[in-house]
Parts: C-alpha cells; sequence; structure tokens
C-alpha cells in the first residue's frame, strides 16, 4: 500500500482578486505591482476580521475599505512626494500613514494609538504584509512630542476630531521643512480656520487637494510657517 499524501500546505489567500483591487484603485490614478496589491489584499481581510470583534471602522465591506481607507489615504502619494521619517497620529487601523507605507516602501513610520486592541491590529498587521521601519506606540501626541521635537519630515493626522490640541503638538515634532498632512471634510476645514490658531496661523498650507469619489474630503498639506516654543509645551 502506498503511503498517504501529505496535504499541501498554502499560504493563506486573499479573498479579494488582484484585478478588483486595480480596479478600485483606479479613479485615485494609483498603480501598483502585485506585491503591493497582496499588500492591500492581506490587510483587508484582516481588516474585516478583526472589526467584528473591535471598533476599528464603521465601513464594512472590503470594496469601501479599500476606496475610502487605502486610495484616500495613498492619494497623497499622487502630489506630495514622502521621505524620511513620518508619525500618523490616532492611527486607528493604520490610516492613513501606514498605508502610505505601500507607495513608500523605504519610509521610516511611527504610528500612535493609545488604544491597546488598536495597536495589537496595527503589529499583527505589519507582520501580515512584511513591513519594516515601523513603529507602533501607544503615547498620545502630546506627551510624545516633549521628548521628539523636531525629528519628523511628515506629520499627519485623519478622522482625528480633536485637531485643536493636537496640531500644535504635532507642529512641535516636525523639521523646519517638514509638512503636516491632513484628510478632513471641507466644513472641519472652515471650521479649524475660523477657530484655531494653530490651524490657521502656524501652518503655510498649500492649495487644498480634492479627493475623487467624495463631495467634500480634501487633503491639506503645508509646512508651519512658524516654529512653536515654550507656549506648546
Amino acid at each position: 500500500m502506498e503511503p498517504p499524501t501529505k496535504p499541501t500546505v498554502r499560504s493563506p489567500k486573499a479573498s479579494l482578486e488582484t484585478d478588483e483591487v486595480r480596479n478600485l484603485l483606479a479613479p485615485f490614478g494609483l498603480e501598483l505591482d502585485p506585491l503591493r496589491i497582496h499588500q492591500i489584499a492581506t490587510w483587508t481581510d484582516l481588516l474585516i476580521r478583526w472589526n467584528a470583534k473591535i471598533n476599528l471602522t464603521t465601513i464594512a465591506t472590503p470594496n469601501e475599505v479599500i476606496t475610502r481607507h487605502f486610495a484616500e489615504s495613498m492619494y497623497l502619494s499622487k502630489f506630495v512626494a514622502l521621505r524620511g521619517r513620518s508619525l500618523d497620529v490616532g492611527s486607528g487601523a493604520g490610516f492613513p500613514g501606514l498605508a502610505l507605507k505601500i507607495t513608500y516602501p523605504c519610509l521610516d513610520v511611527v504610528l500612535l494609538e493609545p488604544v491597546g486592541k488598536k495597536r495589537a491590529f496595527l503589529k499583527e498587521v505589519v507582520r501580515a504584509c512584511g513591513f519594516e521601519s515601523v513603529e507602533v506606540r501607544g503615547e498620545r501626541i502630546e506627551d510624545y512630542c516633549g521628548s521628539h521635537p523636531a525629528e519628523f519630515d511628515f506629520a499627519m493626522a485623519r478622522a482625528l476630531g480633536s485637531f485643536d490640541s493636537t496640531l500644535p503638538p504635532m507642529i512641535k515634532c516636525l523639521r523646519t521643512d517638514g509638512e503636516l498632512c491632513l484628510w478632513l471634510t471641507r466644513s472641519e476645514a472652515e471650521s479649524l480656520l475660523a477657530r484655531s490658531p494653530a490651524f490657521s496661523g502656524l501652518v503655510s498650507w498649500s492649495e487644498p487637494i480634492p479627493v475623487p469619489l467624495s463631495r467634500d474630503r480634501e487633503i491639506w498639506h503645508g509646512n508651519p510657517s512658524a516654529k512653536p516654543n515654550t507656549c506648546f509645551t
């Protein structure tokens, strides 16, 4: 009698097909190689599974995850060439900061996320996608900036909801020529311009970037026009 054949062990297959991911990214002008497409599909599968147990996102379908989270985050790369070190404040499920690691693999990324379960998810994404030079930390930006002043080329945040208090320490973390990048709705930006000195007075903003497939979402990016000092400590 012949010995039984051993079953073939295969790595888990992402549920999204390559062409599906490419089609969803197409309206944003994002063209990625197969490795990066696989990273997106793998990450999306993890997000859907983990989201059933912990609150990572209100967006529940893979297609929406790719369009609203990945594509909108990575769209910044069409206008800004990221380099060096990047700080993502309130990273949540990894957007925008870790998603931009897909388009800029050499980027050194620090993800600030105070919720322990979300940090566990981010670490699993980093492992599953094979990302390098990514640090996941639990401090809030107000605490982190004191020991890491002027260290980053980019500081970014998306769907943070508390920009009034977080903008000054984010600016403090930036190098002199660093850039601040924020994902906002138009009404959020108008409100910040009207009430927040840090938003309107300390950053020289470029023209906002309209997000495709959206009526009012924009990406704001600019250079600090004045470096914070003792009044932000």
